[in-house]
């Protein structure tokens, strides 16, 4: 069983997810640890209950997403995965930074590509890779059918999208990629996003005003 934990990072207020089991393993998927407060109370979790994180995972690669990434390789040992269409906005994202008063030094070790289809691991449980481009070229979301959730980055809001005017974003892409990828998935699952509350896939379909 899958274990799911939020940490609210960084001056953007990104939500920052630990997954993890019964045997002690955790992903870590958009760590947005910016400060050292924030580093600390990341490691602090997995010491307290004694977890090994095995994997380290990134939706998309906006800043706010990918702060925490040097960190998690260096202190824990993690190599990266994302989907290939973010490789260059993991290159741009400490311009960024410094275009937002935010500078940070960027992940700089191995990458390994992801793909719409693909199966992440945590022992027995698996989450699905969904390609769900828009707020950003190449952002995945994933998806645990057995427990019902799916993290999906900054796809899908509580009745709200995500931005599309920064570079790599495209509006119509947003939502045909929540209509074809996100919506199919039963009512019940329950979204966990990168800013804000969670909900569920039968909410937004009663009540995002950008879907309707």
């Amino acid at each position: 069983m899958i274990h799911v934990q939020v940490f609210t990072f960084n001056p953007v207020q990104e939500n920052t997810y630990l997954l993890y089991n019964d045997n002690g393993k955790a992903l870590i998927i958009d760590p947005g640890c910016y400060f050292t407060a924030e580093h600390e109370m990341l490691k602090n979790f997995l010491d307290e209950r004694k977890l090994i994180a095995v994997q380290l995972l990134n939706t998309h690669c906006h800043l706010d997403h990918v702060f925490g990434n040097k960190w998690v390789h260096e202190k824990l040992g993690l190599e990266l995965y994302l989907h290939p269409d973010e490789e260059k906005v993991l290159a741009f994202a400490p311009q960024s930074g410094m275009l937002y008063g935010i500078p940070f030094e960027n992940y700089k070790g191995p990458l390994h590509f992801l793909h719409d289809g693909d199966v992440v691991k945590l022992d027995e449980d698996e989450l699905q890779v969904l390609l769900t481009p828009g707020h950003s070229p190449g952002s995945i979301s994933f998806y645990c059918k057995e427990q019902g959730f799916v993290i999906a980055g900054d796809v899908l809001f509580y009745e709200s999208i995500g931005r599309t005017d920064l570079p790599g974003g495209n509006h119509d892409t947003l939502l045909n990629s929540i209509r074809q990828k996100l919506f199919v998935l039963p009512d019940g699952t329950k979204v966990y996003n990168g800013h804000g509350q969670p909900t569920t896939i039968g909410h937004e379909k009663q009540h995002n005003p950008f879907l309707n």
